[in-house]
């Protein structure tokens, strides 16, 4: 256990800072530039506990990787000269890796078990795994294949017509995945357009992917190529600190190259609705991705509704969310994210404790929260529940509390923000 106390401060937070790279480019730039043929540099580089998962699952496949801090060579000699892995793979609790990583298994030329820790094992992978097997995947494991461990006899792949039955942007990439690896076309029909790195990376790389609004086919027709690749700093990791100087007054704060991309941006959409003072300029296009810096300063903000197709935008920031709509006038909704039921933990059921605890005047429904604002943070002690998103959440609630904010275990931010502390340090004059 890591327990950390985190104290009042009446100190403003000033300067500009940048944040790691994004967790979902990461991981697909592993997995991709291990496919491709060539030498491949990753520049920005996630080195938190899930992508590294990424990284070690390559490696034990034969796949030269060599990672110091940032910056990642990935040696690629193509998908036929992956290995038989010796031992079962350790995904730790990282649902990215398993999900778009059965994907591939599916399609590998051999045999592998995956396996994860406690809480990765009760996560759903029926999603992933139902798909798969419409293109003759042969997988086995708990739940007739819902939960790892699992077992996977890898093959040549029939193509499909998939209609995604859930919005979720992993289920997406792992069909899509397993198409680069099928003998016929591949297409996932989504309902509503989820974020799209896989897309862009598998492009940037050159295969024979094309998109055509909710429609995306998939061949193995064209190889893949290295290439370099810039990872933009995650707008989810940023997020925290939009919100902390939206909220703590006097506050004014530039991000450096975050990602920007139009399936991610939707806590950008909500801070607007709700009246931010922010800006954001320098944008460019690196690697299929845009990034810019982002400058955000207090203001005071009003409640809205967040709802729709907005929600598979933010489905990440939702717990930094609530935190900012606890602090703003009038009473936030949000809807439609059962999603949030099947993350690290039930993020919805965790939120509402944690700001309950907190002093926060709060409810849970099934899809979703109710916030009513604006309410003065008391501090208190409040469980991390294991997830780097809920630790984070209470660490930017102690900068508005009256007393002490004691989290129980803060050691899951390194899942995806590893200098995190630090960052915050920074930035707080």
């Amino acid at each position: 256990m890591n327990e950390r106390k985190l104290h009042p401060s009446q100190n403003v937070l000033s300067g500009e800072i940048e944040v790691p790279g994004d967790k979902s480019i990461s991981h697909r730039a592993v997995m991709i530039g291990s496919l491709a043929q060539g030498t491949t540099h990753v520049s920005h580089f996630l080195d938190g506990e899930d992508c590294m998962r990424t990284v070690k699952a390559f490696r034990s496949m034969g796949v030269s990787i060599e990672h110091k801090e940032t910056s990642l060579i990935i040696e690629g000699k193509g998908i036929a000269a992956l290995k038989e892995p010796k031992e079962p793979i350790y995904f730790g609790n990282s649902g990215t890796t398993a999900r778009l990583m059965l994907g591939l298994l599916a399609g590998f030329p051999f045999f592998t078990t995956v396996y994860g820790d406690p809480s990765l094992s009760n996560r759903p992978m029926d999603r992933v795994v139902s798909p798969l097997k419409q293109m003759d995947a042969i997988i086995d494991g708990r739940g007739d294949g819902n939960y790892l461990p699992l077992s996977i006899r890898g093959k040549m792949l029939n193509g499909i017509n998939y209609a995604l039955p859930v919005k979720s942007a992993q289920v997406k990439s792992a069909v899509l995945l397993a198409g680069l690896l099928a003998n016929e076309e591949t297409k996932v029909t989504e309902q509503t357009i989820t974020r799209n790195h896989t897309e862009n990376m598998l492009k940037a790389f050159g295969a024979d992917i094309t998109t055509d609004g909710l429609d995306t086919k998939i061949t193995n027709k064209k190889s893949l190529k290295a290439i370099d690749v810039y990872i933009p700093g995650d707008i989810s990791s940023a997020a925290f600190f939009l919100v902390a100087a939206a909220i703590v007054p006097g506050s004014n704060v530039k991000l450096k190259n975050v990602g920007l991309n139009q399936t991610r941006t939707g806590i950008i959409d909500v801070l607007n609705t709700m009246g931010a003072n922010m800006q954001v300029h320098n944008q460019q296009v690196s690697s299929g991705e845009l990034l810019g810096d982002i400058t955000i300063g207090h203001t005071a903000l009003h409640s809205t509704t967040i709802e729709g197709e907005v929600i598979p935008r933010l489905i990440d920031e939702i717990p930094i969310i609530a935190l900012l709509a606890t602090q703003v006038e009038g009473t936030t909704i949000i809807r439609n994210a059962a999603e949030l039921r099947v993350k690290e933990t039930d993020r919805i059921a965790a939120v509402v404790d944690v700001l309950s605890t907190l002093g926060a005047n709060l409810e849970a429904t099934t899809d979703g929260i109710i916030i009513y604002g604006k309410t003065t943070l008391t501090g208190g002690e409040v469980s991390s529940y294991n997830d780097h998103r809920i630790a984070m959440m209470a660490a930017i609630a102690s900068l508005v509390a009256e007393d002490d904010v004691t989290i129980d275990d803060v050691s899951s931010i390194a899942i995806s923000y590893p200098t995190f502390f630090d960052d915050l340090q920074t930035i707080l004059n």
